[in-house]
């Protein structure tokens, strides 16, 4: 009787790719979903949950990022300042601001909720507009199922 071994991966056998996402009329939540899935390395046969199998991806035109229905203007932001009431701040608002921050945080909060979440979340680039600066790592385009979002 020969005994099977399960692999586990250990934190320097991993060869970390780069993928590029274009964010341009994306429904915000199926994107985060898949970019989530990436950065903690689901899509690898050799996923470890204790270690940081994912890649890296860049994502653009994350200023054109959408959401479905009228989320933009209905869902908001809140955080507490310290003084009493709670400030609030539209997705739409949000957007206009800081584009960056959608995506950032949607992701975030699909990631696992421990220490190795933050490791995942270096590897993620975002930027408002077409161009990034890591054409030297040769990035491939992200293929992806998702559906566009219809304005």
């Amino acid at each position: 009787m020969v005994a099977q071994r399960t692999y586990v991966a250990k934190p320097g056998e991993i060869e970390k790719n780069w993928f590029v996402v274009d964010a341009d009329n994306e429904v915000l939540g199926r994107l985060a979903s898949d970019i989530a899935v990436i950065l903690m390395g689901k899509h690898r046969p050799e996923y470890t949950p204790h270690v940081d199998c994912g890649d890296f991806v860049i994502v653009l035109n994350a200023e054109k990022v959408a959401m479905t229905g009228q989320k933009m203007d209905v869902r908001h932001y809140t955080w507490y300042t310290g003084h009493p009431g709670l400030r609030l701040e539209s997705y739409g608002d949000r957007q206009a601001r800081k584009p960056e921050d959608l995506i950032y945080h949607a992701v975030r909060r699909m990631l696992p909720k421990n220490k190795l979440a933050r490791h995942m979340l270096e590897k993620l680039k975002i930027y408002a507009g077409p161009d990034h600066p890591h054409a030297a790592q040769v990035p491939q385009p992200l293929k992806r199922t998702g559906k566009k979002a219809t304005a």
